[in-house]
């Protein structure tokens, strides 16, 4: 069932199957945390769906890395620029984050995202970042889930 573009047909915390392709690369997610002061922070992330959770790389120190630890409540907004009537929101909670295979995992998204074998250390920034940036992998458990697709709005 659609209302006003508003799919419906999904659990409140479940990725409807019509929207996971928007976390697949190259859509553009952004994350969103609570800073200390309880205004937003929102950055750009690559992400992906793995066993129910939303997993997103970020470093050791970032502001949303601390954000995150202190206060596990996020956003993350999911999009395709050329699609801009249809979009994905996952409100979650971070439920775990471990430096534990965070580099390979961002490996692995870099390569997603730039679609071909590169490590994100050297190809993606300078070589030099990675002995003073440890990466830690975020696992986001969705909460509510608001999917929306306007190309088609059913009139009355």
């Amino acid at each position: 069932m659609r209302v006003i573009g508003l799919v419906t047909d999904h659990a409140p915390d479940e990725i409807p199957a019509s929207h996971r392709d928007l976390l697949e690369c190259p859509p553009v997610a952004a994350l969103t945390t609570v800073m200390p002061d309880g205004s937003p922070l929102t950055s750009v992330v690559w992400c992906e769906l793995e066993d129910g959770c939303l997993n997103v790389n970020t470093m050791r120190g970032f502001q949303k890395e601390r954000n995150m630890r202190r206060n596990p409540r996020v956003t993350v907004l999911c999009f395709d620029p050329r699609e801009p009537a249809r979009y994905l929101e996952v409100r979650g909670t971070v439920v775990g984050m471990t430096e534990v295979g965070a580099l390979d995992h961002l490996d692995a998204l870099a390569s997603k995202y730039l679609g071909r074998p590169v490590r994100y250390f050297g190809d993606c920034i300078d070589q030099s970042f990675a002995g003073t940036e440890q990466p830690v992998l975020c696992w986001i458990r969705p909460t509510r889930v608001v999917a929306l697709d306007a190309r088609e709005v059913p009139r009355p």
